[in-house]
């Protein structure tokens, strides 16, 4: 039987959950942005009234202003998100068990096994459309086809409150003829891959030779031809299903340009600290990281590099990272944000080989001592014990975030 997938994105949703219960809003331009006083000036989300002025998601709110003088901005509540996410996925779940979060605001469902107790795809779609609106005061949009893939673009082509069917009769209507970079898993330096190719088109990437993909951009390229043919397979998962996290990182724009590589460094450390803390949570360990940077011209540099044995220590990330830093980035210059992604990840007991020259029982104290500071803060607060180094200032926001909502991830 062929697979009957929708895939629920709520409309414009930080947007939407600010505006539902304000009705003096409902047709003013809002946008959702973080704080301008710490660097943290960027849209969020908009709502449709902002859009139409051109406002749009990721770019900083003097341009949004720009484009809209009387646009409301208002701060961020996750907390709020999170509760009104929850909600409507317990919708989702009375027509499936098979719910599938990729964010906080979209979902796969797969409603095969549905129909015939709950009418056709077409009519499930609807009926949860209806309920969210109902219960909830927001908007989805819905796209349904055989495959993750098509549903989740499907979602895309009618917004808001609408509904986008795309079937193996008509995909090549439907899907050929958008651009290459709204099929999922193109982002922006592989869609300037694809058209320095003369690959503009999903279509065009689709008649494109699989094998001289392959050449050109290893496995993700055979993935996105199969993508592109319909030839997605990948099951929804159950929303209770654990997809193991590949990475955790922290990262944050600093209050002010960092000039000296003392600065860089101070933040990698508090950085590495909150990477460290929730990899003992989790009961993981790094095998590698990335060190992310962003200047003042707002471009981005990732420098990765390999521990020498996995860890969670802070003291042995941070230091790893100031060693990346020391050999690809030169100074003097204006650093305004600074990420830590640990990478690599392993189970803690799934030990690599240690180096034959490392001091395992120095390193093994080293991570004792830094558990158990981090169990002393957890209970008494994160400044009972600090790091002599960060008692200097060390650029960030006072509100670094400590515990990222976290929610499952993709199996595509």
């Amino acid at each position: 039987m062929e697979r009957k997938i929708l895939h629920c994105d709520l409309n414009n949703f930080y947007a939407s959950v600010e505006c539902k219960d304000k009705p003096e809003l409902q047709h003013k331009p809002v946008a959702v942005c973080g704080s301008v006083a710490d660097r943290h000036g960027i849209i969020l989300a908009k709502n449709e009234p902002a859009k139409r002025f051109g406002v749009s998601t990721g770019e900083t709110v003097w341009q949004a202003q720009r484009k809209c003088p009387n646009l409301i901005l208002l701060p961020p509540h996750m907390e709020q998100y999170v509760e009104i996410s929850r909600k409507v996925r317990e919708i989702y779940y009375r027509y499936t068990d098979q719910v599938e979060p990729f964010g906080i605001d979209e979902c796969w469902l797969d409603v095969t096994g549905s129909l015939h107790l709950l009418g056709d795809e077409r009519s499930i779609a609807d009926q949860i459309r209806e309920q969210v609106k109902t219960e909830e005061k927001i908007t989805i949009s819905v796209g349904i086809s055989y495959n993750k893939i098509f549903a989740k673009l499907g979602s895309d082509l009618k917004k808001p409150d609408g509904v986008t069917e795309i079937t193996k009769e008509n995909y090549k209507n439907k899907v050929w003829s958008r651009p290459v970079y709204e099929l999922l898993g193109v982002g922006r330096a592989t869609a300037r891959q694809l058209e320095q190719m003369g690959l503009i088109t999903i279509g065009q990437l689709a008649a494109f030779p699989c094998e001289l993909l392959k050449q050109k951009l290893g496995k993700n390229g055979e993935k996105l031809w199969q993508y592109a043919n319909g030839y997605d397979t990948s099951p929804v998962a159950k929303m209770d299903a654990c997809t193991p996290p590949k990475s955790m990182g922290n990262s944050s724009t600093c209050t002010q340009d960092l000039v000296t590589r003392d600065q860089v460094r101070r933040v990698i450390l508090a950085l590495s600290e909150e990477v460290c803390m929730r990899l003992r949570a989790e009961n993981l360990m790094a095998g590698s990281l990335v060190l992310s940077l962003k200047d003042s011209e707002l471009r981005v540099r990732e420098l990765m590099g390999h521990l020498e044995y996995p860890t969670r220590s802070a003291s042995v990330m941070a230091s790893r990272a100031g060693e990346l830093m020391d050999q690809y980035l030169p100074f003097p210059g204006r650093i305004r944000a600074v990420g830590v992604r640990a990478c690599s990840l392993t189970d803690e007991w799934a030990y690599g080989q240690l180096s034959f020259y490392s001091n395992v029982e120095k390193l093994r104290r080293t991570e004792q001592l830094e558990a158990e500071v981090n169990r002393q803060r957890l209970r008494y607060g994160e400044n009972i014990i600090r790091r002599g180094s960060l008692l200097l200032p060390n650029y960030l926001p006072q509100r670094l975030t400590h515990g990222e909502f976290k929610l499952p991830g993709a199996n595509v």
